[in-house]
C-alpha cells in the first residue's frame, strides 16, 4: 500500500504555543556569559578573516606591482620561509648558488613571458 499524504489517521490536535519561563538570576548569569563568549568568538573570527580578505584583494593587484614590492610583501608575510631560504643559501655556498642561478634564471625568464 503506497504512502498517502492526504489525511492522517487521527485528527490533528491544535498545539498551544510553548511558554518559556523567565530565567532565574543564576541562569541569567550563565546566559550572559554565553553571550559574551559568542561575542568574543565573533570578534576573533572577524579579526582572523580581515587579513585573509586583505591578502585576497592584494593578490589580485600583485601583477601590477614591481618585483621589489612583491618581494617585500612576501618577506613580511612569510618570514620563516625567507629565513629557511637564506639558511639554505648559506649552507650551499656561493659556487652552488651561481651554478643554480645559471640554470634557474633562464627558466624563470621563459616562464615570465
Amino acid at each position: 500500500m503506497p504512502f498517502s499524504t492526504s489525511t492522517p489517521a487521527q485528527p490533528e490536535q491544535v498545539s498551544q504555543p510553548v511558554r518559556i519561563p523567565l530565567p532565574t538570576a543564576a541562569q541569567q548569569l550563565v546566559l550572559d556569559r554565553i553571550e559574551q563568549q559568542r561575542e568574543r568568538l565573533r570578534a576573533r573570527r572577524a579579526a582572523h578573516d580581515r587579513p585573509l580578505a586583505v591578502a585576497e584583494s592584494h593578490a589580485g593587484a600583485g601583477a601590477d606591482e614591481s618585483l621589489v614590492l612583491r618581494t617585500a610583501w612576501f618577506v613580511r608575510e612569510h618570514p620563516w620561509a625567507v629565513a629557511a631560504m637564506v639558511l639554505l643559501a648559506a649552507v650551499a655556498g656561493p659556487r652552488r648558488l651561481v651554478r643554480w642561478a645559471g640554470v634557474l634564471l633562464p627558466v624563470l625568464v621563459r616562464l615570465k613571458r
